[in-house]
Order: structure tokens, then C-alpha cells, then sequence
């Protein structure tokens, strides 16, 4: 696993957004190359992957590791997408996310399931999840596996797997981007 500090901010260069956010690509910034990252995601996945885990990402990063877990992995079906939207703690400010919603082409029930999503910090969404995914059904096994865990945690959540550590200042967020052709990169937000 990969432990890297960063404090420091976005990459010089760094171009603003409408909202007056900075958002920079970071295909490997300070050593955080996003497809290595997947790289040991995957090696570290396989692993905890049984005949009958069922893959479920979160929208919107999530969704896209389990996408391509599911083809490199070679499991049959489809994996699930589950939304944080209708569970978060701050809805009323947030609102509904025009991202994509709950899809869980399974059974929950007794199933095992292995969560995947692209930056843990404070735990409000894995927990807004886990809420979500007890709406269709009563799980035998949950476990979680990130692509990055930046710390910060307010709520009793932790990763069984996590390709890196890292630390950002609190007024930074990280997001995994992917291009055209399915390529992953980090985006650094600056409040």
C-alpha cells in the first residue's frame, strides 16, 4: 500500500472552474498516479473476491472501478451502482445528485458484497450507503475497498483495502476522473 503525504496544493498551471473552484488532473502527482493506483486495487481486490461477491461502486468514481473490475476480474453480470443521494446527512443542502442512481441487479439478501469507491474521508458517505444498500435487503457480508483513503474520518468507517494513504488540508477534495477511453486520473478541487 502506498502512503503518501501531500499537503501541498493543486499543480502550478492549475485552471479555474465556473464555480471558482480550481480543478487540475493529476494523473500522478506527488507520486498518485491514478491507473498504478487501480493496478493495486485490482491485486489487492482478488483477494477478497469469493465466487459469490457481487461488486457494488459508489457513484460516481465507485462506479466507474467496478465497471472495470467486473471485465478484469472475469466475473459474469453486471456489477451494481448504489447512490449516497437519498441517505446523506446534509440533503437539504445538497439536494438530489443528477448522478446516476441505485441499480442492484442481485439479490441483497445474504449476498456478499464488496463495495468499492474511489476516496474515503470522513465516512458520511459509506455510511449514507450502507443505509441505501439496507433498503433493498439484508446483506450476509459488506466490505470496502477504496482507491484512496485521505483520512479525516468522522464516523466509525474504515477500509478492509486501500491501494493508498494520503493526507490533503481539509479545504482540498480529490476525485477520480476518467477520460474518453477509460483512463483514470485524480482531480484536485481548491475551495
Amino acid at each position: 500500500m502506498n502512503t503518501i503525504p501531500s499537503n501541498e496544493g493543486p499543480p502550478r498551471g492549475a485552471s479555474a472552474s465556473p464555480g471558482g473552484s480550481e480543478h487540475t488532473p493529476v494523473p500522478s502527482a506527488g507520486g498518485l498516479n491514478a491507473e498504478a493506483l487501480y493496478l493495486e486495487l485490482l491485486s489487492g481486490v482478488t483477494p477478497l473476491v469469493r465466487p459469490d461477491t457481487r461488486l457494488v461502486g459508489v457513484t460516481s468514481g465507485g462506479a466507474w472501478l467496478v465497471e472495470r473490475l467486473q471485465k478484469d476480474l472475469g466475473l459474469p453480470g453486471t456489477p451494481g451502482i448504489i447512490s449516497s443521494a437519498m441517505h446523506r446527512d446534509d440533503f437539504a443542502r445538497r439536494g438530489m445528485a443528477a448522478s446516476a442512481q441505485t441499480s442492484l441487479p442481485f439479490d441483497v439478501n445474504g449476498a456478499d458484497v464488496l463495495l468499492l469507491d474511489d476516496v474515503l474521508y470522513t465516512g458520511r458517505t459509506i455510511r449514507a450507503v450502507l443505509n441505501e444498500l439496507f433498503d433493498f435487503g439484508r446483506p450476509g457480508c459488506v466490505r470496502l475497498a477504496v482507491l484512496v483513503d485521505r483520512g479525516g474520518r468522522e464516523l466509525p468507517v474504515a477500509a478492509d483495502f486501500a491501494a493508498a494513504r494520503l493526507e490533503l488540508p481539509a479545504a482540498q477534495s480529490l476525485a477520480l476522473a476518467r477520460d474518453d477511453k477509460g483512463v483514470f486520473s485524480f482531480q484536485v478541487e481548491q475551495a
